[in-house]
């Protein structure tokens, strides 16, 4: 059969979109290393630094909160939008509103070395230039400086991070191309959409585990951000933008040179770093023909950025979608399947955005748990916020910890009640590190059965407890006149939050904000 065959669990979509033409693309290649006479054009002899950091919330009810519903699609037929132009784009008050969403992320500097801050202080003047770079088409974007963070799976990400400037005009960009473009997204597109998040995709792909699709096929684009083609990304744009300067502009953003960590400069024939505000946009767009695709062929699924899960009936079924569906992203759209990560599976044997879904077929539910990696990852920044050679007090270890905390449970709060005990064994592992920790801190062993005694432990049990076959800290936290000393209400008045608890709450706040909004 062709790319195009049928699956096994095709469905006629309700509202089926007519797949847009694509010019046949260009050829595209790899980063080469440019020479050392290459000479930046740039805007401003100093060029603007201040990039993001790294880019990741107990209720009975099994179900998702309300602010898990899965979003309608945007109504296309309002007023109509201004025309996406170069005008649109150096217009004053769209580029200073473009460098207040710049400012607000925060963010290092590029390789220019200059900050939000510097380019705060002669913002006037620098918007007035850019204004009138843009329009005469003068402007240049600067280099890219790249930088290695770690991928939670292994390995390293790579971020390019844009001089301040070119940041506010990426911005400026991607507030005129966004009303046109996101509107016309699929609704099963949740990745850098304003009211999607990993939280609607997750309660999408429950939705299908629910209606019987109990295959999933997981399908990992290999480095998809530094595979993008240029040439059929622009073809896709000129389908709507009409101004040539703007598509210019655009193309001289795709082709910035980036300045690796070692100083070597290298030119850039694909992919959209990550890093600069339009690169999720462009993503998007180049991954909504696959979308297309999959609507096209009546296939039930769920996509967050270049993650993609398609859910099917049977393994079989899933084997034919997942062959014809490469073949349709490697020649289409020159990009490459990773086969080591992708598979035809169970979806409970699989990783999507930091959980894991199984079916309950007693209930007739689905269980929201944590993912193998995200249970290691928690782990890990446990042992790395209580560290038993800790040298500070024990309230500077517990800010830390209330800090984290909030946000983890800020994202994993959607995990239903299957995973209560898995909360509650973290925040027992937490305590007996902190147990750990005071007794390092009280150092001899004859202070830490003073200790102990003065928190209601006898004495005789104190001395025998803490002397007998001489063990080490960790084996000392996890004795009962320890636990009794120690108590968990000690840590609690101390300032420390529960996992579960904070669970337990934020379960609640939403499942009262959908009963609100009259979603029950």
């Amino acid at each position: 059969m062709t790319g195009r065959e049928k699956s096994d669990d095709r469905v006629v979509p309700e509202d089926r979109r007519k797949a847009v033409p694509i010019a046949e693309e260009l050829r595209g290649g790899k980063a080469v290393t440019d020479g050392p006479s290459v000479a930046q054009l740039r805007l401003f002899p100093e060029t603007a630094d201040s990039p993001k950091g790294d880019s990741g919330e107990a209720a009975n009810d099994a179900s998702l909160p309300a602010t898990t519903e899965v979003p309608k699609s945007g109504n296309t037929k309002e007023a109509p939008l201004p025309a996406m132009t170069m005008e649109e784009v150096a217009n004053y008050g769209n580029l200073r509103e473009a460098f207040r969403q710049v400012a607000s992320n925060k963010g290092a500097p590029g390789p220019d070395r200059e900050s939000i801050e510097q380019v705060q202080a002669r913002l006037h003047d620098v918007l007035t230039v850019l204004n009138r770079g843009l329009l005469d088409g003068s402007y240049r974007p600067g280099m890219i400086r790249r930088v290695w963070i770690p991928k939670g799976g292994g390995g390293q990400r790579g971020l390019g991070i844009p001089n301040v400037i070119d940041r506010i005009v990426q911005q400026a960009v991607y507030r005129v191309m966004n009303p046109h473009y996101d509107p016309t997204f699929h609704p099963s597109s949740h990745g850098f959409r304003e009211g999607r998040s990993c939280h609607t995709a997750i309660a999408e792909a429950v939705g299908y585990l629910e209606g019987g699709n109990g295959w999933v096929v997981d399908m990992d684009l290999e480095k998809f951000f530094d595979r993008v083609n240029h040439d059929r990304l622009l073809s896709r744009l000129e389908q709507r933008m009409k101004d040539r300067r703007l598509l210019s502009l655009i193309r001289q953003m795709l082709k910035a040179k980036v300045v690796m960590p070692d100083g070597v400069v290298v030119t850039t024939e694909e992919g959209t770093p990550q890093g600069g505000p339009l690169s999720p946009l462009l993503s998007n767009i180049v991954l909504d023909e696959l979308d297309e695709e999959l609507t096209r062929r009546g296939l039930h699924f769920v996509r967050y950025a270049d993650d993609c899960n398609i859910y099917v009936r049977s393994k079989r079924s899933g084997e034919r979608v997942m062959a014809s569906i490469s073949r349709f992203i490697e020649t289409r759209l020159r990009l490459k399947v990773n086969a080591a990560k992708s598979a035809v599976a169970r979806p409970e044997e699989r990783h999507f955005l930091g959980f894991r879904l199984r079916p309950d077929a007693w209930h007739g539910s689905v269980e929201v748990l944590l993912s193998k990696r995200s249970k290691e990852r928690i782990d890990g920044k446990i042992r790395e916020l209580t560290p038993r050679n800790w040298g500070n007090s024990l309230d500077a270890c517990l800010f830390r910890l209330r800090q984290y905390v909030a946000g983890w449970i800020g994202f994993f709060w959607i995990c239903t009640q299957a995973e209560a005990s898995t909360f509650a064994k973290l925040d027992a592992h937490i305590r007996r590190r902190l147990r750990a920790m005071l007794l390092r801190h009280w150092k001899r062993r004859r202070f830490i059965v003073r200790q102990l005694i003065r928190r209601g432990t006898r004495a005789t049990t104190a001395w025998r407890s803490v002397y007998r076959l001489r063990r080490g800290w960790w084996a000392l936290s996890h004795l009962p006149v320890v636990e009794q000393a120690l108590p968990n209400a000690f840590f609690a008045r101390a300032g420390l939050v529960s996992l579960f608890d904070e669970w337990v709450a934020t379960r609640r706040r939403h499942d009262r904000a959908r009963s609100q909004a009259g979603l029950w």
